[in-house]
């Protein structure tokens, strides 16, 4: 399977500009909690989640005014639509990624694969895979 096959391609960005509290809004509209940031050609500049912000705003008491670029996870982890979505499984799990953006040649957004994706198509066995090698962050902390 393909990744243009599974991925969702009616993301939105958030602008480096947006406020924390804007963000968060959108994520509380959306039931979601991740975002891409982009730039205003759709380029992507990084990441914010919700917990992105509970730790970076929340426990550190910084202003719901502060700007999404102050506080992006700037680590871009991303595959192609034609790329085989094992690829983007072993991205996923070598970067300890529950979700991964699809960018076109130009690096623009085009749509993002979650780990729920995945375990919605893929058989049991190649969906618990990945979110082992996905978890293996946490396990050790």
């Amino acid at each position: 399977m393909r990744c243009e096959e599974l991925m969702k391609r009616d993301v939105e960005c958030v602008s480096p500009q947006a406020t924390v509290q804007a963000a968060a809004q959108r994520m509380r509209e959306q039931q979601i909690g991740f975002l891409p940031v982009c730039d205003e050609s759709q380029k992507i500049l990084g990441t914010v989640t919700d917990r992105d912000l509970a730790l970076r705003i929340l426990a550190d008491a910084r202003a719901p005014t502060t700007p999404i670029g102050e506080v992006l996870t700037r680590e871009v982890v991303a595959c192609r639509p034609e790329d085989d979505l094992k690829k983007a499984q072993d991205l996923m799990g070598r970067n300890h990624k529950s979700r991964i953006m699809c960018v076109d040649g130009e690096d623009r957004l085009v749509g993002v694969i979650s780990l729920s994706d995945i375990a919605q198509k893929e058989n049991g066995a190649k969906a618990s895979q990945t979110l082992r090698k996905v978890s293996e962050r946490e396990a050790r902390v």
